[in-house]
């Protein structure tokens, strides 16, 4: 070393530059894995702080007319609050569950990032919080819901299985929306064995329990369909007065084929639509569509909301179907529900709905509104230009399913049905009912007990538009095959929930 220390000082220098080098290596490191890997690691299935951190606080509310059907119970566990349903059975087609086992389903799933309070749009800072690692109280769902029509749907149907979906024509709001038999959620909270004991059975169960018969089952939608027919036979010119024979012989031969089809009631041969309708004329609805075609009836079809893969409302409906490949002979029978032809009870409504609604398809939607903790509005799913909601596939703009000059002509026509016909059941006195009644075969060789339908809509008398529009499935496949139909078994619970709906003064 010189006397000056000059030697030193550079090497304290060069050991400080390089310590400095390090301290900058580490934070760059530490940047990377905090900013640019974080949601790496956040996702990895290992790391279990971002589960922890789930269920360390309470979840957000599901709300059914002003109240919470869900809360959440400090268990004092690692994953500390869990899940608790009130009326679970009666509400879990719509909630579905939120388990720390087994994940979440329908709206715990479609709005979780709300629930959770992991949506950035419930805090005025969301960069922020990206950036502390915070996380906020979780908001609130509040669904469109009529619980009194939901409680109706779910008694009418008891013990039986079937599935009720209930509709505001003019907005889609969705009212009821009901599937038996069900199961009770918060058998599914938790971590304990109970839970793994309790998925095991509800998914061995042969009735299907956890199945949401509503928007997940698709039936064979029999005389249902007639209205789909019938609007497409209007709208094509193919029928342009109601009253006039249709030429439909009795029996009617399907096309290119020996087989015939008959009807369970007389006076079908060469029907008006009118009568054909009234009374469900097998033969007739099977020469319409004939006449009509395919590519109307497709199109016809795809206005009411059939074939549409990409429905949410917010969560995931399985798409009804009407074949679009078929000969004349499968033509006839796809036109009176049979074949092919596939609904949801979810899309039946909306077929009802369209006919209430002046012809017009409202897209079917299930949440009102988000909220914060402290109810301040984050969403609002079902406003023009709104955004779309928690998990939503898009509020699309509604669709024209048939002219409203036809509309007013089938509105006619399925209150004749309730009036006269069929649908007797589902009278209520003190408002306008229009219905359409259906037995669906299936099986094989339509061996199985057929399926119950009712699709339906109501307006009080002192109201300027339909309220509500319902369809109604039952299987009951303990009933004796004659036993069931669908103006007797499920007209009556159509009815029910539509009287929900109406709240009419019993003194009237």
């Amino acid at each position: 070393m010189t006397g000056n220390g000059r030697p030193m000082t550079r090497y304290i220098r060069h050991a400080a530059a390089f310590c400095a080098l390090l301290l900058l290596a580490l934070l760059v490191n530490a940047a990377r894995v905090q900013i640019v890997q974080a949601r790496t690691y956040d996702e990895n299935p290992a790391n279990r702080r971002h589960t922890i951190a789930r269920y360390g606080q309470p979840r957000g509310d599901i709300f059914v007319g002003g109240r919470p059907v869900t809360g959440s119970e400090d268990s004092g566990e690692q994953f500390r609050y869990e899940r608790t349903y009130k009326n679970g059975p009666l509400y879990a087609p719509v909630t579905g569950f939120a388990s720390q086992v087994y994940g979440t389903a329908f709206l715990e799933d479609a709005a979780d990032g709300v629930l959770a309070g992991t949506d950035p749009a419930l805090s005025p800072f969301p960069l922020w919080n990206d950036l502390a690692r915070a996380r906020n109280p979780g908001g609130h769902v509040v669904t469109t819901l009529d619980a009194a029509a939901q409680q109706a749907a779910y008694s009418g149907l008891g013990s039986r299985r079937g599935a009720v979906a209930a509709l505001e024509p003019s907005t889609g709001r969705i009212l009821a929306l009901v599937s038996t038999p069900s199961y009770d959620p918060g058998e599914l909270s938790g971590t304990d064995s109970a839970v793994a004991r309790a998925w095991a059975r509800l998914n061995a169960a042969a009735n299907r329990p956890m199945l949401n018969r509503a928007v997940h089952q698709t039936y064979p939608p029999g005389s249902t369909f007639k209205v789909v027919t019938a609007a497409a036979a209007l709208d094509s010119g193919v029928v342009r007065d109601v009253d006039a024979p249709t030429e439909s012989p009795d029996p009617y031969r399907l096309p290119g084929s020996s087989a015939r089809l008959t009807n369970e009631v007389e006076g079908c041969a060469n029907a008006s639509l009118r009568y054909a309708f009234q009374w469900s004329c097998n033969t007739v609805f099977a020469g319409l569509g004939v006449k009509v075609g395919p590519g109307d009836m497709r199109s016809t079809a795809a206005g009411f909301g059939f074939n549409d893969r990409k429905l949410g409302i917010p969560f995931r409906v399985s798409p009804s179907t009407f074949d679009t490949r078929v000969d004349d002979a499968q033509l006839a029978l796809s036109s009176i529900g049979q074949y092919n032809t596939r609904a949801t009870p979810l899309q039946m409504a909306m077929v009802a709905a369209a006919v209430a609604n002046h012809g017009s398809v409202r897209m079917p939607r299930l949440v009102e509104r988000t909220t914060t903790d402290d109810g301040d509005t984050v969403s609002t799913p079902g406003a023009p230009g709104g955004p779309g909601g928690p998990g939503s596939r898009g509020q699309r703009s509604p669709g024209q399913a048939m002219s409203p000059a036809t509309a007013v002509q089938l509105r006619e026509l399925m209150t004749d049905v309730v009036a006269e016909g069929t649908g007797t059941n589902a009278a209520i006195p003190g408002a306008t009912v229009g219905g359409k009644s259906g037995t669906a075969q299936h099986g094989i060789h339509n061996s199985g007990t057929p399926y119950a339908w009712f699709i339906s809509w109501a307006q009080a008398d002192d109201a300027v538009e339909p309220a509500v529009a319902v369809a109604v499935v039952v299987e009951d496949a303990a009933a004796d095959r004659g036993d069931i139909s669908g103006g007797g078994d499920a007209a009556p619970i159509a009815r029910a929930v539509m009287e929900a709906v109406l709240d009419l003064d019993p003194d009237r």
